[in-house]
């Protein structure tokens, strides 16, 4: 069983973030979604870059800050795409986190990895916010700087492809992630 942290992506706490807490929880996980904007989720991805203009990053970061206060310091630190985000960004002040598990989105610096940090990435092949070069780099310097890091990329996908209310899902590649992520947490 692990304590997992599960930040949403720009749209807001949306219903496939509560489902895939849900189904980590079925699987003995304690996992904590906060809601980092603390207002209903957007609708369309615009919507949610507008939400996050006007609440601010700064205020997405202390939100995550307090919702990582009574958990304990080996709680994986994860999140879709924006999420992904603020999970990498919080791992320089949790080093004691049991991994970082990255969903439709890189994250975390690698300054900030301990030598045999569990990381996981699940991205879309190519992904619009991600260009390839950018991730091969990211990929780089969090193996350089001694993470265990695995990348899955996902051909011919949109960008949040594990989200069934979004045009880009892709129902085969949402169902190869799960177990992916399951046996990850898992082995922590």
């Amino acid at each position: 069983m692990r304590h997992v942290v599960l930040f949403h992506s720009v749209y807001g706490l949306r219903p496939a973030v509560r489902a895939a807490a849900a189904r980590l929880r079925a699987a003995g996980h304690q996992v904590v979604t906060p809601d980092l904007y603390g207002v209903p989720a957007a609708d369309t991805v615009e919507e949610g870059f507008a939400l996050l203009d006007k609440i601010g990053q700064d205020v997405v970061l202390d939100r995550a800050r307090a919702a990582l206060r009574e958990l304990p310091a080996e709680t994986v630190l994860a999140g879709f795409s924006m999420g992904a985000g603020v999970a990498g960004a919080l791992l320089a002040e949790r080093p004691d986190t049991a991994g970082l598990l990255l969903l439709h989105g890189t994250g975390g610096a690698s300054e900030s990895v301990r030598p045999g940090l569990p990381v996981q990435l699940h991205l879309a092949d190519p992904d619009p916010y991600d260009a390839p070069d950018e991730v091969d780099e990211w990929q780089e310097a969090m193996t350089d700087a001694g993470a265990d890091l695995t990348v899955f990329r996902y051909p011919a996908v949109g960008h949040l492809f594990t989200d069934p209310a979004l045009p880009e899902y892709v129902p085969d590649a949402d169902a190869a992630v799960w177990p992916r992520v399951l046996a990850f947490l898992a082995a922590r």
